[in-house]
């Protein structure tokens, strides 16, 4: 088990239960707790959790983790959850992509899709992104028009936000919104912890033709603070096959239609 994916699971671990003891973090991790201890004082020295006598407790912002930490989570779900919304996309499309760890997979899965990548006149794909992590990876690939908006970074997740990115997106025009969040609850629908990501999101979804929103399982049926759009806005979900058949059944009912891959 490399770092990160330890770091991953000693936060996920400490967001479900609060605190952790350092016997409880090394059974868990299968590792010496001396590795716990170094573990431990590294991410509270990142501001990612509070030491105590003997473990760590939640700190303030362990509730919307960097981004970097994030990857390790449900890791293969994403890549199939990815592979299965970039083939939703055909050649030539407008696609807006927010910030994260899913939708950054789906670029990727984009950018080497090889109808896309052999294609060698003009451009194959339009990227619109408001994600300096995805702008990053697509800008070598000639066959991809990579439009980036405006606006303040978000450290979290790499997002530019605020009144720059939403007055770019208000003025442009997409086939396909593809959205990463952090919960989808078919009362409140898709939602993510920071207004300000929320905003943006929001912007990008009310300008596309249709909307894909990619989620893993474990965000199913949960709400997060800011609403990025209501269930009845959403036209494809694509999650993994762990999605509960109540709740699949209750969006499919409510015309969206329900990828579990």
């Amino acid at each position: 088990m490399g770092t990160h994916e330890r770091w991953t699971r000693l936060l996920d671990a400490l967001s479900e239960r609060g605190s952790i003891e350092v016997g409880e973090a090394a059974e868990l991790l299968d590792v010496s707790p001396a590795t716990v201890r170094r573990d431990l004082e590294e991410l509270a020295r990142q501001q990612l959790l509070t030491r105590t006598r003997g473990g760590a407790v939640l700190s303030g912002v362990t509730y919307d983790l960097p981004l970097r930490y994030k990857t390790a989570r449900k890791a293969d779900e994403k890549q199939r959850i990815a592979r299965a919304a970039a083939a939703l996309v055909p050649p030539g499309a407008v696609v807006g992509l927010n910030g994260g760890t899913t939708t950054s997979e789906v670029a990727r899965e984009l950018a080497t899709r090889p109808d896309l990548a052999e294609h060698t006149a003009g451009t194959a794909l339009t990227i619109v992104t408001n994600a300096v992590n995805i702008a990053n990876e697509l800008a070598v690939r000639p066959y991809v028009k990579t439009v980036v908006t405006g606006g303040v970074a978000r450290p979290q997740s790499y997002e530019l936000t605020g009144p720059l990115a939403t007055a770019v997106l208000q003025g442009l025009s997409l086939d396909y919104a593809i959205l990463g969040v952090n919960a989808v609850d078919p009362g409140f629908g898709a939602s993510t912890h920071d207004e300000g990501e929320a905003s943006a999101n929001r912007a990008m979804a009310e300008r596309a033709d249709r909307v894909i929103v990619v989620a893993d399982s474990t965000k199913l049926g949960r709400r997060a603070f800011a609403r990025v759009c209501t269930i009845a806005e959403i036209d494809v979900l694509v999650t993994d096959h762990e999605a509960p058949d109540e709740f699949v059944e209750q969006l499919t009912g409510r015309g969206v239609d329900v990828h579990c891959v």
